[in-house]
């Protein structure tokens, strides 16, 4: 009877152990441990110490569009409101919830990232061009019940909101100069050919201050330099490959032969790492180009190998030139980006480190903009008036306005602005949760200042 007892009571205390793993099992994953891969975290304790902070996914956006979350970091639990399979996506920290059914919902562990903001997307095939982005911005707040807001009045006074809006406003400054974008120089050949030498490489980039990333470039800049020739120019354009993968270039709006058009398998082999590749071709314009790599492009373009090529010059259309636009007083090359490690950017830079521009009463800036991001952008200036000259590097026989201008994926434009109004002109896109939150302006924005 006694070794009876004693298996029974064995027997209890072997279903009072389980009972106990089970339920401990169970808290830890109702804590925040998730199923949402890259974002688990691996520690309970610090998971307890995060807010929690909901965000809503549904056919094709995000809610909020713009999620704050404090310095030290928080759990995103993110629920599919949808009909279909989503993710969410934090690109610049490579960070992501992996497939969310309907109806399911995945927490994502953020911690250790810089004070800035961070594109969000969902990575299904379409559903980020289809508007399904938006912002992370780290440094702001969560609210008590722990989901996120894009209204700050219930985590801090109006008083402070200004205080914080001013503060990064006064930290743009006109003085700023481009990195990228320059005029590249070429060797001339003895034949007259016009060589322009490119390396593909990852290099250290500020994207805003403090916020530095690992940026794919041509000659260690974003965007990468200007390429500028001449209609009947021979050019050639040599590739050094020092990325960790093969890569190509593609000239994407320039007359180049097939064999030219950087396109592997189907016009050339990849240019493998450590080796070089020489491009040649006539030039024939006018052309307002873009180069970029088109070899696993998801990464190498958003990431920062893109660069404005440019033949010729457009010319003022005569009914401008009846309105006062007689020549061009300034250029700039505009490359809008939402994506990958640069994210929203313009010229590689985000507010405040974009550059600033300015004019004289009565002079004219000539703007080009390129697409080189994975969503349109309606580029706003405040002040003056823009006509649209050329579309795709094509010049217009009738010029027409526009103070917004919506740039798809891969489009150029070209616009004429003529300085009026003296003051300082906000220029940005007009998505606003690429450009203005509570903590202020950020992402796509510049300003020009007329004289």
């Amino acid at each position: 009877m006694a070794r009876e007892e004693k298996t029974v009571l064995g027997w209890l205390a072997f279903v009072v152990a389980a009972v106990a793993l089970f339920m401990s099992l169970f808290a830890m994953r109702d804590s925040g441990t998730s199923a949402g891969g890259a974002g688990t975290p691996s520690g309970g304790g610090a998971v307890a110490a995060l807010p929690t902070v909901t965000v809503t996914m549904s056919e094709f956006k995000f809610d909020p569009s713009t999620v704050s979350i404090p310095s030290g970091g928080a759990i995103l639990r993110v629920v599919n409101a949808g009909s279909t399979v989503h993710t969410l996506d934090v690109v610049e920290l490579g960070k992501k919830t992996g497939d969310v059914q309907p109806g399911a919902s995945a927490d994502l562990t953020l911690t250790g990232a810089a004070d800035g903001h961070y594109t969000i997307i969902c990575d299904i095939a379409g559903h980020a061009g289809a508007g399904m982005t938006g912002s992370l911005m780290v440094g702001g707040a969560a609210t008590g019940d722990g989901t996120a807001t894009t209204d700050p009045h219930g985590t801090m006074t109006w008083q402070e909101m200004d205080a914080q809006m001013n503060k990064r406003s006064l930290e743009f400054s006109f003085d700023t100069k481009a990195l990228g974008g320059q005029d590249l120089a070429p060797t001339i050949l003895a034949d007259g050919t016009k060589q322009f030498d490119l390396t593909a490489e990852i290099v250290k980039w500020e994207v805003e201050p403090g916020k530095i990333v690992d940026a794919w470039t041509y000659n260690g800049v974003v965007p990468a330099p200007v390429i500028h020739v001449q209609t009947g120019d021979k050019v050639q354009v040599v590739l050094h490959n020092k990325l960790p993968e093969s890569t190509v270039i593609h000239f994407h709006g320039i007359k180049v032969p097939n064999e030219m058009d950087g396109v592997d398998p189907f016009t050339q082999d990849a240019i493998q790492p450590g080796t070089t590749f020489t491009y040649a071709f006539t030039a024939d314009g006018p052309a307002v180009g873009i180069y970029h790599s088109h070899h696993n492009g998801h990464n190498q373009v958003t990431n920062g190998l893109f660069g404005a090529f440019l033949i010729d010059e457009m010319p003022i259309p005569k009914k401008l030139v009846d309105k006062g636009y007689t020549k061009v007083d300034k250029k700039v090359n505009m490359v809008l980006n939402d994506a990958g490690t640069i994210g929203l950017t313009l010229n590689g830079k985000s507010f405040p480190a974009t550059e600033g521009y300015t004019l004289k009463v009565g002079q004219v800036m000539e703007v080009n903009y390129f697409n080189e991001g994975l969503m349109a952008h309606p580029m706003h200036l405040h002040q003056p008036i823009g006509w649209i000259i050329a579309k795709d590097g094509v010049p217009l026989d009738e010029p027409f306005p526009g103070d917004t201008i919506n740039v798809a994926p891969g489009e150029r434009y070209t616009v004429l602005y003529k300085a009026e109004i003296p003051g300082i002109w906000a220029w940005h896109c007009h998505i606003l949760t690429h450009a203005e939150g509570p903590q202020g302006m950020f992402g796509m924005v510049t300003a020009l200042k007329v004289d």
